[in-house]
């Protein structure tokens, strides 16, 4: 598909952020005519626009040039520009083809492995284990997509990889219709992004785009104990490996009895030995190991397991992340801004081991905070409410957990955060919305965060 709109005309990119112009670079490097724009008026779209200039492809900052969109070969949106967008409305109006950045990747990455990790909550873990533990086999792996590195920056390197892990968004999954993963993952199933779909079905038919290409060389690794994730996957042609943290029978799964991660019927790793927090990471490890072990029958070998399992050891985990930040005054600071849907916060919740005071809030995603009421009333000794979601929040908690409101900047809600904790508390970021009240991203959120409570210390 790439390679024949190269020859039969210019190739519109829309949105300028990290994919999109690594993206515009990689189809001027294949030899292509690219036009690359980006409606944003800020500073960032503006230097992006310059850069790619300065590289001879043709770009525009502040406004889209609809006409020449209409008349492209092919349109590649950038992950997050919505469907509804003018240009993208504009060239399915006129019969112009879209696709997603990754499509793009691809073409160019042809032949070069690839584990895909889809899912609501755990995929960006789960894609970085995957990308460190192909490493301790000794292969040279990166972690791309979704996970913060555009695939197509990957495709510019120098030097290609021998495997890539490659996390994928439903948003993702909508454009890109050539993915072929070696192995498939699927981390499990929750509504989430309902300010973007219409419905959960409308979401879970996008991840369920992850087995559009399967055949019977297929792979895929699935949540046993999700059953919203087993049955998106049922009728998908290929091998099923299945993780489990309760069914004994999984080919990986949690023994409460050694309290060791076993895989393949044999002791795997000791749970003690893991460094990240959680039950739900405990999944994500034995996700990780599994993908990596089906991936290729080399990955199998005694020796293999053994790297494998030092891996697994070795894996510190991700910013953002139930990340402790800082500890002061007995008090544990931990960032999990990238829980920003209700049932990653509730994972982060759950995860805790002393009084928590839990901050929630940001732009609301659609979804009710309701299902937090019993992690929260077993480990939270205080919410504080903030953000555009404030008054939500608190009106689907108020009465059932102690709560506060937070105030006008986030500064004032880790104010009252670190007046309301005493020694043996922590203070939990989960958020369980997204970031754009008063953040560009959740890294910004959560290095605000960060920082905030060092400042504390």
């Amino acid at each position: 598909m790439i390679g024949d709109a190269i020859a039969r005309g210019e190739i519109a990119v829309i949105g300028l952020g990290r994919s999109g112009t690594a993206a515009a670079r990689l189809l001027a490097r294949e030899g292509g005519r690219v036009y690359a724009s980006d409606a944003g008026g800020g500073a960032a779209v503006a230097q992006a626009a310059a850069a790619l200039r300065a590289d001879g492809i043709d770009a525009d900052a502040g406004r889209h040039d609809l006409a020449r969109i209409r008349g492209a070969a092919l349109v590649i949106a950038s992950p997050g520009v919505p469907p509804s967008a003018e240009p993208l409305g504009a060239a399915r109006e006129a019969g112009v083809r879209v696709v997603g950045e990754l499509e793009v990747a691809l073409h160019a990455l042809r032949g070069v492995p690839y584990i895909a990790i889809t899912g609501t909550n755990g995929k960006s873990t789960v894609t970085a284990l995957v990308a460190h533990l192909l490493t301790a086999l000794g292969h040279r792996a990166v972690a791309a997509g979704n996970i913060g590195r555009a695939l197509s920056d990957v495709a510019l390197s120098a030097e290609r990889p021998a495997w890539i892990a490659l996390e994928v968004s439903s948003f993702q999954l909508h454009d890109t219709p050539s993915l072929r993963p070696a192995v498939g993952v699927l981390t499990n199933l929750s509504p989430d992004h309902l300010d973007r779909y219409a419905t959960i079905d409308d979401y879970y038919a996008d991840k369920a785009l992850l087995y559009r290409n399967a055949g019977p060389a297929s792979r895929w690794v699935l949540n046993a104990d999700d059953d919203a994730a087993l049955r998106l996957a049922r009728g998908a042609a290929g091998e099923r490996w299945m993780f489990s943290r309760r069914d004994a029978s999984a080919a990986a799964h949690f023994d409460a009895a050694l309290d060791a991660l076993v895989l393949f019927d044999e002791r795997f790793v000791a749970r003690g030995s893991l460094p990240l927090l959680g039950w739900h990471n405990v999944e994500n490890v034995l996700a990780a190991a599994l993908a990596v072990s089906v991936a290729d029958a080399a990955h199998r070998t005694p020796n293999a397991r053994a790297a494998l399992a030092v891996g697994a050891a070795t894996f510190g985990g991700l910013p953002h992340r139930l990340e402790v930040v800082a500890e002061s005054h007995g008090v544990r600071w931990i960032n999990d801004s990238k829980a920003t849907n209700v049932s990653s916060a509730r994972v982060a919740i759950e995860a805790m081991d002393r009084p928590t005071i839990v901050l929630l809030g940001g732009k609301h995603k659609g979804e009710p905070y309701t299902s937090l009421i019993d992690p929260l009333v077993a480990h939270a000794k205080l919410v504080i409410a903030y953000g555009a979601a404030e008054s939500i929040v608190a009106a689907d908690l108020e009465g059932r957990v102690p709560i506060e409101r937070g105030g006008s900047s986030f500064e004032d809600v880790m104010q009252r955060a670190r007046a309301a904790a005493s020694p043996g508390d922590a203070v939990l970021l989960a958020p369980a919305c997204s970031s754009f009240d008063m953040f560009t991203n959740y890294e910004a959120r959560g290095d605000a965060f960060r920082r905030l409570a060092r400042e504390g210390a």
